[in-house]
């Protein structure tokens, strides 16, 4: 089929890959325009630009896909279909008819629950076992159209949003190929959504990181997990920021005691087995050489690896080798 594809960041970069790999013809790549980064703003291309690049591919970056210049230059490609993955701009009704199958977008979720921009990281957020890849016709909706094809995709017990990133991006890459055979052959049964049991989840921001100790520590562990990598999970450590990057729950504070060398010292501060829930959220129970323990509103949290602002990211008992903690200290 002749396709133009659209797409922006990493996640999108293997569904063009297979594609061409399948033999189809690519006509042109449509991304997002390149943007200023790092601190010297250096000019930089998407990673879908770069390679469409590398096949040599046209590549077309409208500020405005929505604007009538750029809806004449996506006609004069004549595509059979435009296959959209992250794209990062909405389409209008004349570009989403303009082919001769439509628009296919390929959806980082089991729709239609978890519609919108960040579904990877907030399965995550809610402690889902599965999560998948929907392949869709869309329509003028925000990943309201027809499911054409989906693949579920368990989530590991440690899973990451960058791991499921990478996990959702190849079951995609996979099935928009199977997709696009079965369209072709008319062997696509196209499903209608209940809209009632969707959800829609909002783009990812900083501010998602900041850590609520009152939150229980299951909470807290899969918001490490799952804004890890970007925006990160933060808190505040002697007035500067601490980035938590992996950590595990504990059921109550007599669990860490028997962990911690030093839980002696911890009781005067009151992380004894007996008060340890008496703590208030955000305070250090324990220490030990590889980990801390920091009372949240429902158990411990076991902190294993950090990242001090101004320092790089090292695991707890590097950190411990160079700056004191003690027991009692509150995390802001």
């Amino acid at each position: 089929m002749k396709i133009v594809y659209m797409g922006t960041p990493d996640f999108a970069v293997g569904a063009l890959r297979a594609l061409i790999r399948a033999g189809h013809q690519v006509a042109a790549v449509v991304t997002q325009p390149d943007k200023p980064k790092g601190r010297g703003k250096e000019m930089q291309m998407t990673p879908v630009k770069a390679c469409a690049l590398e096949y040599g591919i046209p590549v077309f970056q409208p500020v405005k896909v929505r604007a009538a210049e750029a809806a004449e230059t996506l006609r004069g490609y004549g595509a059979d279909v435009f296959v959209v993955a992250a794209f990062g701009q909405i389409l209008s009704e004349e570009i989403l008819s303009m082919p001769r199958y439509g628009c296919i977008n390929i959806h980082a979720s089991l729709l239609p629950k978890y519609r919108g921009s960040a579904p990877i990281q907030q399965v995550i957020l809610d402690g889902e076992k599965e999560t998948g890849v929907t392949i869709m016709q869309m329509d003028k909706g925000i990943d309201t159209g027809d499911m054409l094809l989906q693949r579920a995709v368990p989530i590991a017990e440690k899973e990451t949003g960058d791991s499921l990133h990478d996990k959702l991006a190849e079951t995609g890459a996979d099935l928009i190929v199977e997709a696009l055979r079965k369209l072709e052959a008319g062997e696509l049964t196209p499903q209608k959504q209940n809209g009632e049991l969707s959800s829609y989840v909002k783009m990812l921001d900083k501010s998602m990181g900041k850590i609520d100790w009152t939150k229980s520590a299951a909470q807290i562990e899969r918001q490490v997990r799952g804004l890890n990598s970007w925006p990160g999970t933060y808190t505040f450590l002697h007035g500067k920021t601490l980035k938590i990057w992996e950590s595990e729950t504990v059921g109550d504070a007599e669990k860490a005691g028997g962990a911690a060398e030093n839980m002696e010292d911890a009781k005067k501060h009151g992380a004894s087995p007996a008060h340890g829930a008496a703590l208030l959220p955000g305070t250090v129970a324990a220490v030990e050489k590889g980990a801390f323990y920091v009372q949240t509103g429902d158990g411990l949290l076991k902190v294993t690896q950090i990242q001090l602002e101004g320092k790089k990211r090292m695991e707890v008992k590097a950190f411990l080798l160079g700056y004191r903690l003690e027991e009692g200290e509150r995390l802001a």
